[in-house]
Formats: structure tokens, C-alpha cells, sequence
């Protein structure tokens, strides 16, 4: 009978600890999540095309053009063209990267195709 005890008897082993996953702190406001954003990168392109042009824009208007781009990019658009008061940008949201820039007027009269979205902004 001890034979038959013995056989019973189970040894529970122990679980491995389990890691659980780290949750995002969702009530992160909306403000903080864009505290987050930076600038975008500026191609080598786009820097000559921002100097030969004299296009100049303010530290408050990358500001914006950086939230638009994250907003973009969070509706699926991979390529933008940002619209300005006084410049056209062509953008990557999916590299954070602006492409190439000109003057508003330069770009009135072009057609501007591999973009899947516009981002127009009043400043």
C-alpha cells in the first residue's frame, strides 16, 4: 500500500515567475503626448531648397507642422504635401522627414503627385 501512496503523491512544481507586460499609462493627456513629438529631420534637399528660397519658418510653425505630421502619420498617410502662408512642403510622416520645400508662389502652378494627403496651415 505505500507503493500505491507513493505513486499518488504529486510534487507540484513551481511556475517559472511570469513578467507581465508594462501598460502605457493611458490617461497620458493629450498634451503630454504631443510633448513627445519633436521636429521633424530636414533632408539635405530641403535645407538648400529652405536657403536658396529664403524661405524661413518660425520655431511655432515647425511646432505645428510636427503635430500635423504625427496626426498624419496616426490616419495612415505616409506622404503629405504641407501647405503654409508662405511655403509648400513636400513630407514623409512615415520618416518624420521633410522632402523638399518652395515658395507658395512656386508651387500654385505645380502638380504634385506620390502624395496620399494634404495638411493646410493657416499661421
Amino acid at each position: 500500500m505505500d507503493r500505491i501512496n507513493q505513486l499518488q503523491q504529486h510534487h507540484a512544481m513551481p511556475l517559472p515567475p511570469v513578467k507581465k507586460p508594462e501598460t502605457k499609462n493611458e490617461s497620458a493627456s493629450f498634451k503630454d503626448i504631443l510633448a513627445g513629438i519633436q521636429h521633424p529631420r530636414i533632408s539635405k534637399h530641403a535645407k538648400e531648397r529652405l536657403s536658396e528660397r529664403n524661405i524661413a519658418i518660425s520655431e511655432t510653425q515647425w511646432q505645428v507642422i510636427s503635430e500635423k505630421m504625427t496626426e498624419a502619420k496616426q490616419k495612415g498617410i505616409t506622404d503629405s504635401l504641407v501647405v503654409t502662408d508662405n511655403a509648400a512642403l513636400l513630407v514623409s510622416t512615415k520618416n518624420n522627414t521633410v522632402v523638399t520645400a518652395m515658395d507658395k508662389e512656386e508651387a500654385t502652378s505645380k502638380i504634385f503627385t506620390n502624395i496620399n494627403g494634404t495638411i493646410l496651415i493657416n499661421e
